[in-house]
Parts: C-alpha cells; sequence; structure tokens
C-alpha cells in the first residue's frame, strides 16, 4: 500500500510497535529447553492484550501465530513440540493486524552458548538490511534494496536465497512489489513517497537452493545448511525511510 494520510501511517505505527514489543519478548526468552510452541505462545499473548492478530492463520490459515524456523529451516517453520538446544539458531517472524493494517518483522537469535557461523550469519542478515536502507528511498527501484543486500552477503561469503525476498505490505500481508535479495535486472519497480514494505535479507550459509517440506510450510536449506533472516516493515520517503517495527 501506499499512505496518504497521518492516520494510516499511525495506525500502521502502532502496529508496528505491538509486532516489536512481541518480538523483544519471544526473543528475551530464547533458551536451551524451550520449546518453539512456547515462544509462540508468548507473541500470542501479546497480541491478545493488545487487541492484535496474527496475520498469517488470517490470511493462509498458517497453523501457528508465529513462523518460528530452527537451523536449517529457513520460513515459515510451524510452532510446536521441538526443544531448542544450545547453539541453535532461532528465526522469529511475526506479521501482525491492528485496525485493517498489517505490519512484518523478524530477528534471528543464537541460543546460547553460540555457534561461531550461526552467530556470524545472523549478524551478515542484520547488516545486510543496514545496508540496504540507503537504497530504499523514492526514486530508486526495487533491484536497488536487492543490490545493496547481495554486495554485503556475498562479501561476507554467503548466499541469498532468490526465492524470497521482501514485498509490499498494508492491507494484507503480501502486495506489491516484490523487494528481492540480489540484483535482479527486472526489479524494476520505482520506489514512490509513501510507499509501505518489507526489506527482508533471508540468507544461508553454504547454499542458495531450499526446498518444501511435507507440511506444506516449512522451507528449509537443500543441503541443511545453517539460515538467517532479518526484517522490517518500512516507509519509503524522499530521504531516510521510516521503520514501522522497529523498537
Amino acid at each position: 500500500m501506499s499512505i496518504t494520510t497521518s492516520e494510516q501511517l499511525e495506525k500502521l505505527r502502532a502496529c508496528g510497535q505491538i509486532v516489536a514489543k512481541a518480538l523483544r519478548a519471544m526473543a528475551s526468552a530464547v533458551r536451551p529447553g524451550i520449546t518453539t510452541a512456547e515462544l509462540s505462545e508468548i507473541g500470542s499473548r501479546i497480541l491478545e492484550a493488545n487487541a492484535a492478530r496474527s496475520s498469517p492463520p488470517m490470511v493462509y490459515g498458517f497453523p501457528g501465530d508465529v513462523c518460528i524456523s530452527v537451523n536449517d529451516e529457513v520460513v515459515h517453520g510451524i510452532p510446536g513440540a521441538r526443544v531448542l538446544q544450545p547453539g541453535d539458531l532461532v528465526k522469529l517472524d511475526l506479521t501482525a493486524e491492528k485496525d485493517g493494517y498489517h505490519t512484518d518483522s523478524a530477528v534471528s537469535i543464537e541460543v546460547q552458548p553460540r555457534n561461531k557461523t550461526a552467530h556470524e550469519l545472523a549478524h551478515c542478515a542484520e547488516k545486510s538490511f543496514r545496508q540496504a536502507l540507503p537504497a530504499a528511498r523514492a526514486g530508486n527501484r526495487t533491484k536497488d534494496i536487492g543490490r545493496a543486500i547481495e554486495r554485503e552477503v556475498r562479501r561476507r561469503g554467503f548466499h541469498v536465497i532468490p526465492e524470497l525476498g521482501g514485498h509490499g505490505v498494508g492491507r494484507t500481508i503480501h502486495e506489491s512489489p516484490s523487494v528481492p535479495n540480489y540484483a535482479d535486472p527486472l526489479a524494476r519497480h520505482l520506489l514512490t513517497d509513501g510507499l509501505v514494505i518489507t526489506i527482508e535479507p533471508i540468507i544461508a550459509a553454504t547454499t542458495g537452493a531450499v526446498s518444501l517440506d511435507r507440511d506444506g510450510w516449512t522451507v528449509r536449506t537443500a543441503d541443511g545448511g545453517l539460515s538467517a533472516h532479518y526484517e522490517h516493515t518500512i516507509v519509503i520517503t524522499r530521504g531516510d525511510p521510516i521503520l514501522l517495527t522497529a523498537s
């Protein structure tokens, strides 16, 4: 969507802050011995307490309020009985709706004691997001965001996953445009003032190839290597973008 009124911005900002609060609470609870279902329940309670709803069950029928993906699980992991172990890399991905507006954010959290590769990969995902922000301004194109992400990921020796990337958001989870994590020459959508999108580097340690699990939801690396994910919902402006889901 494109924001045309201050009321829309404030509603999106309010939703974004609820998402940020839920992610902070879940991230602080990540530890050996906790299950992914227990983590999801923490997020669910915060959404409920703030009159917000998880978007994926509403829009797609996803069987959980939070996508929780561990290690080689890249995205869309279903919360359940899995117990976190020392050294795991956990991706918490939450999209929520409040008052008809949706925002989306994700973080990668290391289970202590940390794994060196997991630490470097998670840091790369966040760093590549930061490197992409200067390209996320009115007048540029979506491929400019992808180029900045890919450059940083390759510089650190990791891999982007071409099938997965950012997207428009606002009135529902996934809207136009697609926002690639690489310099896709076809990604020529013009970034305009007020456009609401996500930037979300989704990267892997050893391969950009992925496969879909039999559950029909969980995407994992084809070779079993680690993956990381970092995401915020932003508003494009003529200057620095507005980060709606930043705490």
